[in-house]
């Protein structure tokens, strides 16, 4: 009688120790398939951007040397595939230097062209800043659920690739600005209106 009892309990326990490992690797492929949707997310928030921006620079709204300056650091980002963080940073700081300059807001009243640009590249970079966020916190979650002792000595992860964090500079807001604490200022209102 007790060697059935005892068979009984080793059964049960393989059963559910089997039914915690698919459980597992089920959540993980899961984390990996939301990872996957967060950088396909990303990386379209970025074209996006790039897109609006170089828009911006072939406009005729801004000065020579700005959309010069502007349409090379779009054109960078686009064009960079495996490592995108420096440009698309660099983007990011050429969008604050056209943004940064004395007068730029007061260039463009009345051109209603000129606010629908504006407006639009306002929420492609506000995008990309969700973007990231969204994509980094299923990083931290994925990784998380891969360093558990589970995961990692029955390499239920298989060969998926280590996930890594995007960091990019994509706050449009100037260091030392009055209006440091917002990620994306509101492009489109004039600086009366922020105060």
């Amino acid at each position: 009688m007790t060697t059935a009892i005892t068979s009984f309990v080793v059964i049960a326990v393989l059963a559910l120790t089997g039914v915690y490992v698919s459980w597992r690797a089920g959540r993980l492929d899961r984390l990996h398939t939301r990872l996957e949707a967060a950088r396909f997310a990303l990386d379209t928030a970025l074209i996006r951007r790039s897109s609006v921006a170089l828009e911006l620079a072939s406009s005729g709204l801004l000065d020579p040397a700005t959309s010069l300056l502007l349409a090379g650091a779009a054109h960078d980002a686009r064009a960079a595939q495996p490592a995108r963080e420096l440009p698309e940073s660099d983007l990011t700081r050429a969008l604050r230097a056209v943004f940064s300059q004395p007068d730029f807001r007061a260039s463009l009243t009345g051109l209603e062209s000129a606010q629908e640009l504006l407006t639009e590249l306002e929420g492609a970079a506000h995008q990309v800043f969700l973007a990231r966020k969204f994509y980094n916190d299923a990083v931290a979650v994925t990784q998380a659920a891969r360093r558990r002792w589970l995961a990692r000595v029955l390499r239920l992860a298989g060969n998926a690739a280590w996930p890594e964090f995007f960091e990019i500079d994509d706050s449009l807001v100037p260091n030392g600005d009055q209006n440091a604490e917002a990620d994306i200022p509101h492009l489109t209102t004039s600086p009366d209106h922020l105060a």
